[in-house]
C-alpha cells in the first residue's frame, strides 16, 4: 500500500521508499524507512498531511504514491 492511500487517523510505518531522489527528501523532513508516522489529514486531490512526533508535514500526491506504507 502506498502513502497516497492511507486513511485519515491512520498510523503506518514507511516500508520502502524506492527512488533515491524521493528517499533524500523524505529523510530530509526527519520520514525514513522504519518510521512511524499518522496520516493526519487527507486534502480531496491534494497533499497528505503526516505527524511524526509535534511536526506536521504536506506530501504531494504524486510523491505520496511513490512511499510504501504498512499498518503500525
Amino acid at each position: 500500500m502506498t502513502l497516497a492511500q492511507a486513511k485519515r487517523g491512520q498510523r503506518l510505518v514507511i516500508a520502502a521508499i524506492p527512488n533515491p531522489t524521493i528517499r533524500a527528501q523524505a529523510i530530509r523532513f526527519g520520514i525514513a524507512e522504519g518510521s512511524e508516522v499518522e496520516c493526519y489529514e487527507k486534502l480531496p486531490a491534494g497533499p497528505i498531511v503526516v505527524s511524526r512526533g509535534k511536526q506536521e508535514i504536506a506530501i504531494g500526491r504524486r510523491l505520496a504514491e511513490n512511499i510504501e506504507v504498512k499498518p503500525a
